[in-house]
C-alpha cells in the first residue's frame, strides 16, 4: 500500500473519530431531550412500566398555545391509515408508508380504545393502544412480547391560560452488538427529526385551530 493511500486511510478514520466522539458527546444527549427539563426527563411518564429495562429513551417536549382538550384530537387520529404523524412524508413514502397528513380534525377518528391498532407501514403488522386517557395520555406499544419492545408515550399536561404542554417519550430496549451500533448512528436521530417535525405540526394545528375556534365564539357572541 502506497504511504499516501495509508495517509489517507489514517486522516479518514481521524475524522470518523472525531466525528463519532463529536455526535456521542454533544449532539445525542441533546437530542434524546429536545425540548424536555430536567424534571420531565426524569419523571416517570405513562408507559414507562412497560419496559423497565429499556436501553433506549428519549424524552421530547415542546409548549403549545392551546389547551390540552384543543390538542388531544390531533394526537388521537395519528396513524398510517388515518392522519399521518404530521411529519416529513416525501421521506415516509420513500420507505412505501403511503402516508399522508391530516389538516383538520376527523371526528370518525376520535374515538380511540385500549387495543384499537395503530398502523406505521401497510405492509407491516401494527402497534397497538395499551393505555389511554382522554386528554392526558396515550402509550403505543409495540413487540412487548418479544425481546425489542418499544413504547411511544404522548403525554399533555394543561398549564392553564390556554396552554398545555406535550411531553412524547420512547422508551425501547432495543438490541445489544452491532445492531445497536447500527440503531445509534442511523434510527436515532431519524426519529429525533421526524419526531420533531410531527411535535412541530401539532403545536401548529392545534393553535391555529384554537385561535379560529375562539373567534368563532367570539362571532357569534
Amino acid at each position: 500500500m502506497e504511504k499516501s493511500t495509508r495517509s489517507g486511510l489514517l486522516l479518514c478514520a481521524l475524522a470518523g473519530g472525531l466525528a463519532a466522539v463529536g455526535y456521542f458527546a454533544f449532539l445525542r444527549p441533546r437530542h434524546l431531550r429536545w425540548g424536555a427539563t430536567d424534571e420531565e426527563v426524569r419523571e416517570v411518564l405513562p408507559g414507562d412500566a412497560w419496559i423497565p429495562g429499556a436501553r433506549m429513551s428519549a424524552t421530547h417536549a415542546v409548549t403549545i398555545h392551546a389547551s390540552a382538550e384543543d390538542v388531544w384530537p390531533w394526537i388521537v387520529q395519528i396513524g398510517q391509515n388515518k392522519a399521518g404523524f404530521y411529519s416529513y412524508t416525501f421521506l415516509e413514502n420513500l420507505l412505501g408508508c403511503e402516508m399522508e397528513n391530516a389538516s383538520e380534525v376527523h371526528p370518525e377518528w376520535q374515538s380511540l380504545r385500549i387495543g384499537d391498532e395503530v398502523y406505521f407501514h401497510p405492509d407491516f403488522p401494527p402497534a397497538v393502544i395499551v393505555e389511554l386517557v382522554k386528554n392526558k395520555h396515550l402509550v403505543i406499544g409495540s413487540d412487548l412480547d418479544k425481546a425489542d419492545p418499544s413504547t411511544w408515550s404522548f403525554v399533555l399536561k394543561d398549564l392553564g391560560h390556554g396552554y398545555s404542554r406535550l411531553i412524547v417519550r420512547l422508551r425501547a430496549r432495543t438490541h445489544a452488538g452491532l445492531a445497536r451500533l447500527g440503531e445509534l448512528a442511523a434510527l436515532e436521530p431519524a426519529h429525533f427529526i421526524m419526531e420533531r417535525k410531527m411535535m412541530l405540526t401539532i403545536k401548529h394545528l392545534a393553535e391555529e385551530r384554537s385561535t379560529q375556534l375562539a373567534m368563532s365564539l367570539g362571532a357569534s357572541r
